[in-house]
């Protein structure tokens, strides 16, 4: 027997028995703990993946809360322009309105202090005439002539207050 040989496939045999134990105790022990880490490190990722979604999602939903938040500050401001003008034209009507009815109303006073200055100016003038007639009067007439002329006047009214 060639001792050389035997101890060539000695250590070809114990080689491969070696080789065996570590392929073993690597897929028994190793292997596991790699799988249950990369498992592990999956969940993580697909956990980062799924908060990442969900951040997205989230700020989709504002996104389109934030368009329809400009949209209605947009209507709100346009609808606070429009009722701005609404009140400033009506109270461009009103202002006119009530300019022109004080001015009625003064063209209206102003008539009636002409026509009030028109009554004491008459009766100012009136009195004025009466007072020269009754001085005038008393100058020219006497007892006798005044008292034909009253009795005249009277005789005047009455046929006046018969027909």
């Amino acid at each position: 027997m060639n001792y050389e040989a035997i101890a060539t496939w000695s250590q070809v045999i114990s080689s491969i028995l070696f080789i065996g134990v570590l392929v073993w105790l690597f897929r028994t022990f190793l292997v596991p703990l790699v799988l249950a880490a990369q498992k592990a490190k999956n969940e993580e990722i697909a956990r980062a993946e799924r908060r990442r979604d969900e951040a997205k999602a989230a700020l989709e939903a504002l996104q389109v809360g934030t368009g329809a938040a400009q949209r209605d500050a947009a209507a709100i401001r346009d609808r606070a322009l429009a009722q701005a003008q609404r009140e400033q034209e009506v109270a461009l009507v009103q202002a006119k309105e009530s300019g022109e009815r004080a001015l009625r109303n003064a063209q209206g006073e102003l008539a009636r202090a002409r026509a009030a200055a028109r009554v004491a100016l008459r009766a100012e003038l009136a009195s004025g005439a009466l007072e020269l007639a009754r001085k005038e009067a008393s100058l020219r007439i006497d007892g006798s002539l005044n008292a034909r002329l009253v009795e005249r006047f009277v005789q005047f009214v009455e046929r006046r207050a018969l027909n």
